[in-house]
């Protein structure tokens, strides 16, 4: 697929910005104006020369090694489209099956090269971005391991090389009348290696599974062999070591195979709008359905600024008005918010789960609205990240993060961490757009997703300042009040300095251990997930 060099996605893919949503963010952020981006020639005149020598595998032009320098992070785009970016994989290596690969990991190991193995891209959180260090990096593409390998229908378990990205994954499966069901928003350009190594997590996830749910087995090529996980239903033989690959973050080694549990393809799916006069009554409504077990594939309850903006931004000027003047005159301020939740499954199940579902929204004064905005949101799920080039373009930052939590801890996180956010870019002299939504939930407590928007500067610099004050204001809150630094993003970097608050001090001395015993040299995706010093280039006096 053709991608742009410096955002997201395809470059003929486009979410334009009505200039009723440019008025509407110039309210809360003041005048915008949009800063022209380092052009591409530019930019690739910074790459300096390679550290690696010439191989048969290894691609060391300049344009390649630039189109893998970085991935979505704010920061990243901070660095591709202001042009300061000064670090560059030294070399790119897309091996075309896994016997190449792992001759291509053994030769790099032996010569002392650090290694990043890379999916989709898409990671926000720094996972594939070279670290400063003497050791030449070699850039791993898995693009090419992209195929079905097997398919067990008796066992309803897929094998898949794991460079498959998400379409190709569902266009193989729905030949053979099945879904995987894992839509991460990245979906278009992210792979399944990725979603293992990343522990991610879909938005049909409460009906499909989390990826550690859906992850089966596969193999691993790590620099003392290959790490081998059979797909069994079930065992009591020790502990599991999926779990150690799953959020590995290529620190164990390259995920090549996975083995995935499957689904029939659902028989019909259903997406419906219900609309609450506050938070709290959404709160309490989609709490109560979460703790019913009832069969949703789906519940996202946006707060009363992301109803707002969500809605303006889609740029339905009739669906604006009617909001705001039907939902009105029927008692629903500028306080309401809006529920999507999906039902997947038989046509009479859907049937008796919506009635279900609409009666403990109607009990917590929810207002059902039908699926028009439900088939809305269906429609765009995978076009929202394109958003962040137009704002980007119209002199506007998006950044996102979030985490999990209790029940008992949700809305007291949702109001400090946006309150966190906001102090922040005050203090800096900006007003910060920050809304809130429930994007996964379980019986005992939410996963809550934070998104801030934000004015930039001429200055990369100053852009780079404001961000890293207010997620550093927002990760101190997460980890005061006890939630995960990471829901569904991974660690990366950006995460890194709050982890040791969820694993403690024993756990990070475990890990490290394990990514030790598995990787001697520490040359696999080092600096990532846990640090790491330095890595110093050891030659060619050790074997993998």
């Amino acid at each position: 697929m053709n991608r742009r060099w410096n955002g997201w996605g395809n470059p003929q893919t486009e979410y334009p910005l009505p200039e009723s949503a440019r008025q509407y963010l110039e309210r809360f952020m003041g005048t915008l104006a949009s800063i022209p981006d380092a052009p591409y020639q530019d930019v690739l005149r910074q790459v300096p020369a390679s550290g690696l020598p010439a191989h048969p595998g290894i691609d060391l032009r300049a344009q390649t090694r630039l189109a893998f320098a970085r991935g979505q992070s704010l920061p990243d785009w901070i660095d591709l489209r202001y042009g300061r970016i000064r670090t560059f994989p030294d070399g790119v290596a897309c091996p075309p099956d896994v016997p190449a690969l792992r001759e291509l990991i053994q030769h790099a190991y032996r010569q002392g090269w650090r290694i990043i193995p890379y999916g989709g891209g898409t990671s926000v959180v720094g996972h594939i971005n070279p670290l400063p260090g003497d050791a030449p990096v070699l850039t791993i593409s898995l693009e090419k391991l992209n195929r079905l390998v097997a398919l067990d229908e008796h066992s309803r378990l897929a094998t898949f090389e794991a460079g498959i990205p998400g379409p190709l994954l569902e266009e193989s499966l729905a030949a053979r009348s099945y879904t995987l069901g894992h839509f991460p928003q990245s979906f278009e350009l992210s792979t399944l290696g990725g979603w293992i190594a990343t522990r991610s997590s879909g938005q049909q996830s409460y009906y499909y599974g989390r990826i550690e749910e859906l992850f089966a087995g596969g193999e691993v090529e790590t620099a003392v062999g290959t790490l081998t996980l059979p797909p069994l239903p079930a065992s009591a033989a020790g502990p599991d070591l999926r779990q150690l690959v799953l959020g590995s973050e290529g620190r164990l080694g390259v995920i090549t195979r996975a083995t995935v549990r499957i689904h029939p393809t659902p028989k019909a799916e259903g997406f419906y709008a219900v609309f609450f006069p506050d938070w709290q009554a959404g709160l309490a409504a989609v709490r109560a359905i979460a703790q019913t077990d009832l069969p949703l594939s789906m519940l996202r309850l946006s707060n009363a600024v992301e109803t707002e903006t969500t809605l303006i931004l889609s740029g339905k000027s009739r669906l604006v008005a009617w909001a705001r003047r039907g939902l009105g005159m029927l008692g629903y301020s500028d306080e309401r918010c809006l529920l999507i939740f999906g039902v997947t499954g038989p046509a009479d199940q859907i049937r008796r789960t919506r009635g279900a579902v609409q009666a403990l929204c109607r009990a917590a004064r929810g207002l059902p609205t039908g699926e028009f905005i439900g088939r809305m949101w269906r429609k765009s799920r995978f076009l929202t990240p394109y958003l962040r080039n137009t704002l980007w373009e119209a002199g506007i930052a998006i950044d996102t993060l979030e985490t999990a939590l209790p029940w008992s801890q949700v809305d007291l996180a949702a109001e400090r961490i946006q309150k966190s956010i906001q102090e922040a870019a005050a203090e800096r002299g900006e007003q910060a757009l920050v809304f809130a939504h429930l994007s996964h939930v379980y019986t005992d407590g939410a996963s809550l997703y934070i998104t801030y928007l934000f004015r930039r500067s001429p200055s990369p610099d100053v852009t780079t300042q404001l961000w890293q004050a207010m997620k550093s204001a927002a990760s101190r809150e997460i980890v005061g009040l006890g939630g995960t630094i990471s829901h569904q993003h991974g660690v990366g970097t950006d995460h890194a300095p709050y982890l040791a608050a969820e694993k403690s001090a024993p756990g990070m001395q475990i890990l490290e251990q394990v990514f030790h015993a598995a990787d001697p040299k520490q040359l696999l995706n080092p600096g990532k997930l846990i640090p790491t010093p330095a890595t110093q280039s050891t030659g060619d006096d050790e074997t993998a």
